[in-house]
């Protein structure tokens, strides 16, 4: 599926966030931004290219490259010259959990990319539908241990998700064993859940918030250190009793050798969108909160994340896949 939308810069750089004029003479070529995610990082992704349109004086265009879990999206970028016109919006799933769930992937995630800046955060939910009655995380693990063969059964957008490892997290916490069933169609998954053929899900807490709303199903417990403002009613997973937390972080990245004049010019036009209500509202409004780091930071923060990961896999036993 591929679905381009184009923004079109709405003035010169000079009159946008007190910049400096840019030179006449200054590459005014399109910026191509590509994405592999779902709905929240789309929009998330065109909050950017808008800011970026403003303050460049670019037409900036999203593009979307779904498949096999944003790794064609990573892939196209990895290929493009270090120009300027080709970025990535990604989470940092394929920085970070990847590289720990693969036996070989087709690009490197340190040599082959350059951070730029650092965009949002989400986090994940668990919830679960009819099938259970269960109305807190304590209830749904009992549930589970007294049915069938005493596991329980989530489902995830797909193997090696922070989703899919969330739900791997909780079987290790509660002492449960676990079930896993992906999902290419995440809509799907909180149908089935809804209608009462899969006990329990977990996904990006902003795919339940209207359904949890509605009573269709029960969101138990987010994975952040916080609540979500939308559902303030329901606890973290700490507080829920298991000590796991863990979210997802988003930005942009440039393929390997990008200019750090260019790196430095695409982090100043982004970063002040953190501190703008407007853009806070509008990540509110898809269950993200603002996520501010320079390429150092950003960089630092991915191999963090790997070494977490690294952990996680060698604790849970999973099996390295073949890309």
């Amino acid at each position: 599926m591929r679905r381009r939308t184009v923004l079109q810069a709405a003035g010169a750089g000079a009159a946008v966030l007190g910049m400096p004029a840019l030179r006449a003479q200054e590459d005014k070529s399109t910026i191509n931004i590509v994405i592999g995610a779902g709905a929240s990082v789309d929009a998330a992704a065109r909050i950017v290219a808008e800011q970026l349109g403003k303050v460049l004086g670019r037409t900036v265009v999203v593009v979307q490259k779904f498949g096999a879990g944003q790794r064609i999206a990573v892939g196209e970028v990895r290929r493009a010259p270090p120009d300027g016109r080709t970025l990535l919006f990604s989470t940092n799933g394929p920085f970070s959990i990847y590289p720990n769930i693969y036996k070989k992937l087709d690009y490197d995630p340190v040599a082959d990319f350059t951070p730029i800046v650092g965009v949002s955060s989400f986090d994940v939910a668990i919830a679960t539908g009819p099938s259970t009655g269960a109305t807190t995380l304590k209830e749904l693990v009992e549930w589970a241990r007294t049915r069938g063969k005493g596991e329980l059964m989530f489902g995830s957008p797909g193997n090696g998700s922070l989703s899919h490892f969330v739900g791997l997290s909780i079987g290790l916490a509660a002492n449960l064993r676990t079930e896993h069933v992906p999902y290419k169609e995440s809509a799907r998954g909180v149908l089935d859940l809804a209608e009462g053929r899969l006990p329990a899900k977990i996904v990006g807490a902003n795919s339940f918030i209207e359904m949890h709303k509605a009573g269709r199903v029960r969101m138990l417990a987010v994975s952040g250190e916080q609540r979500s403002p939308r559902a303030p009613e329901v606890p973290t997973l700490v507080e829920a009793g298991l000590n796991v937390t863990s979210s997802t972080t988003t930005g942009l990245f440039g393929p390997a050798n990008l200019p750090p004049e260019f790196v430095k010019r695409v982090h100043d036009a982004v970063a002040p969108l953190h501190s703008m209500p407007a853009f806070r509202e509008k990540l509110a409004a898809i269950s993200m909160t603002p996520y501010q780091a320079t390429p150092q930071q950003f960089a630092a923060a991915m191999a963090e994340e790997r070494k977490r990961f690294d952990q996680l896999v060698k604790a849970v036993g999973y099996q390295r896949e073949e890309a």
